[in-house]
């Protein structure tokens, strides 16, 4: 940038245009690995929990998303919040349906019928939670 703009060269706008938007992104980029990395702890128990441990988690997560969306200059757009929503909840469905399988080993019907419904009674539980 230094010598096309002390060559007074008409590339020069076109450059700092590039150097600008460079600047933006990369701000962009860790503003975002900043709050995603704030978000980690509460969305951990819906990849190593139940959904018990998910329910409890919950409080803390919807108030670090609203922290984000309050405070994240980037982050902050209504089609970021909808994505990371969209993943969240595809997440939470994923926990529940494990939980419900009891790992994926047997069929519903092959389950033992009292720890089935005790499972499908804590998926509606999260799902409560969460609406």
């Amino acid at each position: 940038l230094g010598v096309t703009m002390a060559a007074r060269s008409k590339a020069y706008r076109a450059w700092k245009a590039v150097d600008l938007r460079m600047a933006d992104a990369v701000n962009e980029a860790k503003d975002n690995v900043k709050y995603l990395t704030t978000l980690e702890k509460s969305l951990e128990p819906m990849y190593t929990g139940d959904p018990q441990h998910v329910v409890d988690g919950l409080p803390a997560l919807v108030n670090n998303i609203k922290m984000m969306y309050a405070i994240a200059r980037y982050y902050n757009t209504p089609e970021r919040m909808t994505r990371l929503f969209y993943k969240v909840t595809n997440q939470m469905v994923a926990c529940c349906k494990e939980h419900i399988s009891g790992g994926g080993a047997s069929s519903l019907w092959a389950q033992d019928k009292p720890r089935l419904i005790a499972a499908l009674k804590l998926s509606m539980a999260l799902y409560e939670s969460y609406r």
